[in-house]
């Protein structure tokens, strides 16, 4: 069994141990955790689930794109976009470096238990903002607001919610537990395919949008 991190990354922290030029990082969160790395990365100015493991296999079948491990966010976008520009989503968006695969998209309240940030989000007093869940299968660089803002409606604030089968659960920003993962990692076949081997864990209860 392998050890699993989950981390709440605060805004405005690297994803990464050690800064050059003296930003905040992952060392003041997890000062006790040695051998423990990163599973992918989440951007400096977004917020959430950051997922760390001491197991190299699982470090990889976490982050590499093949694997195609769902990542679910919360971005709250300016302006309010409607059910139309929602559904190119799931069609796929043209980005500079090629077309996006469909990805699932909808419009959602709050989440329940959403923490302050510091320092806030640009508010303007004319311009609503709206809340939007968002899973995507790969991981291009800075791709949730890419895909926002080639809609119209620039993410101001993101929070990823859940990696594959792990959430954010209850955590608060810099809080992190760890957990056992059961996992089997998939080999490869004589047809050059992975073998299809489901996940299981115990995730923690993830947050849930509030109704409307």
């Amino acid at each position: 069994m392998s050890s699993v991190i989950l981390l709440n990354k605060p805004f405005q922290v690297l994803s990464q141990f050690q800064d050059a030029d003296d930003r905040a990082t992952l060392k003041q969160h997890l000062p006790n955790h040695p051998g423990f790395y990163p599973a992918g990365r989440l951007d400096y100015d977004s917020e959430g689930l950051l997922l760390l493991t001491d197991d190299g296999a699982l470090q990889n079948y976490i982050s590499s794109p093949k694997h195609k491990q769902p990542k679910t966010y919360w971005a709250q976008v300016e302006g309010t976009p409607s059910n139309l520009a929602l559904q190119e989503f799931e069609r796929g968006l043209v980005l500079k470096d090629g077309p996006t695969k469909p990805a699932k998209c909808r419009a959602i309240a709050e989440p329940e238990c959403i923490w302050p940030r510091t320092p806030p989000i640009r508010e303007r007093q004319n311009i609503p903002t709206q809340w939007l869940e968002i899973t995507l299968t790969e991981g291009r660089n800075r791709q949730v607001r890419r895909m926002t803002a080639a809609i119209g409606h620039p993410t101001l604030r993101l929070i990823r919610a859940s990696i594959g089968p792990w959430n954010l659960g209850n955590l608060q920003p810099g809080e992190h537990t760890l957990e056992t993962a059961d996992i089997q990692i998939p080999k490869s076949n004589n047809s050059g395919r992975p073998t299809h081997t489901k996940p299981t864990n115990n995730p923690k209860k993830s947050f849930r949008p509030r109704r409307r």
